[in-house]
């Protein structure tokens, strides 16, 4: 049967999320339904629903980080079972076909991964995402979570965690790698969590040096205000690795003279302009400029198992829906330490 859920919308750019109900779908054969209990917020929803990524289709319900229990599976599922804990990220679908899907690479699908919300899925209905009670999500788009992770921990891991692990393990951060870190918000502050727990060498690069003792507490080896302009004439040349995960347009030509022979820097936010970069500092040490994209399925699975192992988990804030304009208003000013989490309860009824 079809379920009537409750669910906190966005009506239009200007307008503030509101109460709502929407309807989810029959589970179907290979379906898992589960009760939402907890969905992050990130800065993505604010971007999509306020239209400045291009115009989504209103009414809207943001979160692509979801966690929950499980309460229905569909007569074909053989991943999960009622009362498993279960949590879903930035995309439910995917064309299942093309060279990306079959390499567990889901997140760049040729035909276009289907988001958990602002999308259309297979029956032609636009998806809604995580602030609401409950969902239905194919069953190979569901991830496990583990046992002694938190639900609200988890949660920002599923779009923030996989955002920031996916190019450490790409690029081969490790022992002996010299990670920076640009900006120490939802993304950073994970990012610095799990390089550090991969054994790479960890340097924060903020704005100014506010956090730093939140810095070195979450496990930065070093940090670093870049309004500072000695900042980047003593770090030049000493990173393999940079991670960019602010979405202000910087000096890229500037940041990437920090970087070592071969090194690279991997651009994780959007800016909102063109990036202008200059080629001297990519040519003159065979530097790269990359981007990245979430995760696929296999490798979320793979970061939720590593958090849960080495005991990673995003320092969090617990609101109420209610609280949901609030919160981002407080997103949009770097005011929450470092990742706001909906509790749902209210809206399973």
């Amino acid at each position: 049967m079809s379920k009537t859920v409750s669910a906190y919308a966005a009506t239009s750019a200007t307008a503030p999320l509101t109460p709502t109900t929407i309807t989810r779908r029959d589970v179907g054969p290979h379906d898992v339904a589960f009760d939402i209990h907890f969905a992050g917020i990130c800065h993505s929803d604010i971007h999509t629903v306020r239209a400045e990524w291009g115009q989504p289709t209103y009414p809207i319900v943001p979160g692509h980080e979801i966690a929950g229990i499980v309460t229905e599976v569909g007569s074909e599922v053989t991943k999960y079972k009622v009362g498993d804990r279960v949590g879903v990220g930035c995309f439910v679908d995917s064309c299942r076909e093309c060279a990306s899907c079959r390499a567990g690479e889901e997140q760049y699908c040729v035909r276009g991964m289907t988001g958990t919300y602002n999308s259309v899925g297979r029956d032609g209905e636009p998806t809604q995402g995580g602030y609401s009670g409950a969902i239905v999500v194919d069953e190979n788009y569901v991830l496990a979570i583990p046992d002694n992770l938190p639900l609200e921990a988890a949660a920002p891991l599923l779009c923030a965690g996989i955002t920031t692990y996916s190019p450490l393990r790409h690029w081969n951060a490790g022992p002996g790698t010299r990670v920076a870190v640009i900006g120490l918000g939802g993304l950073g502050h994970l990012a610095v969590k799990l390089a550090k727990a991969m054994g790479a060498e960890v340097t924060v690069l903020s704005q100014s040096l506010k956090k730093m003792e939140d810095g070195l507490r979450l496990g930065a080896d070093a940090y670093y205000a870049t309004s500072d302009p000695d900042t980047f004439k003593t770090l030049q040349n000493s990173f393999d690795l940079i991670l960019n995960t602010v979405s202000a347009n910087l000096d890229l030509s500037a940041y990437l003279s920090l970087l070592d022979l071969d090194g690279t820097l991997v651009e994780l936010g959007m800016p909102e302009h063109p990036m202008q970069v200059a080629a001297g500092p990519l040519i003159f040490k065979r530097r790269s400029l990359s981007g990245s994209l979430i995760g696929g399925i296999a490798e979320t699975q793979e970061m939720l198992n590593f958090c849960a192992e080495h005991d990673v988990r995003p320092e969090i804030e617990v609101i109420a829906p209610d609280y949901v304009n609030e919160a981002y208003e407080r997103v949009l000013a770097s005011d929450v330490r470092y990742r706001f989490v909906i509790d749902t309860s209210s809206l399973r009824g």
